[in-house]
């Protein structure tokens, strides 16, 4: 199935370096990518725990919800969606995220900022519990030992001749697979989508190597933003290679590679291999922002 999924990506380097990137985003239609991966062994959990109903995070616009969402309802579970901003309540149906999750069965609790900051207090999660019942907690995002153990099998035989491994870093999940399961002629990339330092300690709390490196010069300012050099890049990049790339992980994580590439930070004739974490959904509701901003769209196909 693997192998599939592997796709060279015809650019000339120079010193002989090669790009691949694994097309994580084409696992499943609705649940892709890292989405996928980080879902698998929880939904497998919940069954075994006799849980009927999966209660998690995420924001306006979050493949997580989406992906919760369409996995909950395929496997025969309940969902309900904390959602980060109690403004959102009235404005579903101009959210393309959100009513996708909707459509999906999907119910949900419109919280402020201020409350969502409480998501993984004790007191917060028993308030919910007393609301909704008994549920299966899945966290913001999906990272726990279980999403790692999923992300774990991303990388497979099939890769080993690589010698740089690069993935788009929310929270950290996807990349502590990657450390893990990686091989020692590998090193691992991480290009994060959000301001801070944060990042290196909630990794370490899953990786069990220390054969990677955080570059965080690619976030564009921060989760979400994004200008129109990166437009222009991901329509660019998707005409030379028919590769959708969203503009909140994926899109910044090439970016940063290729730009380091034309400033020799690989050495000659690596060979790098980019995962494609999916999160395309989310491609819609940005265009909606981009056309207020009077910016050109993303492209997605021809």
């Amino acid at each position: 199935m693997n192998s599939v999924f592997n796709q060279h990506i015809n650019i000339n380097f120079a010193n002989d370096i090669s790009l691949t990137i694994k097309r994580e985003d084409l696992i499943h239609p609705f649940v892709s990518g890292n989405k996928f991966r980080k879902l698998k062994y929880n939904l497998l959990q919940a069954k075994a725990e006799n849980k009927n109903t999966l209660l998690t995070f995420g924001g306006a616009f979050s493949n997580h919800i989406a992906a919760v969402a369409f996995a909950g309802k395929e496997q025969g579970f309940k969902t309900i969606g904390i959602i980060r901003g109690d403004e959102l309540f009235d404005k579903i149906e101009e959210n393309p995220t959100l009513r996708f999750a909707q459509e999906n069965g999907m119910c949900f609790e419109f919280v402020s900022r201020e409350e969502y900051r409480l998501k993984n207090e004790t007191f917060f999660l028993e308030k919910l519990k007393a609301k909704f019942g008994d549920f299966y907690l899945v966290p913001e995002g999906g990272t726990n030992e279980l999403a790692v153990q999923g992300c774990e099998e991303i990388l497979t035989n099939e890769d080993s001749g690589f010698n740089y491994v690069c993935c788009a870093v929310g929270t950290g999940g996807t990349i502590s697979g990657l450390i893990n399961s990686a091989l020692p002629n590998q090193k691992i990339l991480g290009f994060p989508a959000l301001k801070g330092d944060f990042l290196n300690d909630e990794i370490r709390i899953f990786a069990k190597k220390d054969n990677w490196n955080l570059i965080s010069d690619y976030h564009f300012g921060g989760y979400g933003k994004i200008n129109l050099e990166l437009i222009e890049f991901i329509n660019a990049f998707f005409e030379k290679t028919k590769v959708p790339l969203d503009p909140i992980y994926t899109g910044k994580m090439v970016f940063g590679v290729i730009d380091l590439i034309s400033k020799n930070y690989f050495p000659a004739h690596s060979k790098i291999l980019l995962i494609h974490t999916g999160g395309l959904q989310g491609i819609d509701g940005m265009n909606l922002k981009l056309k207020q901003k009077k910016l050109p769209i993303l492209k997605t196909n021809d």
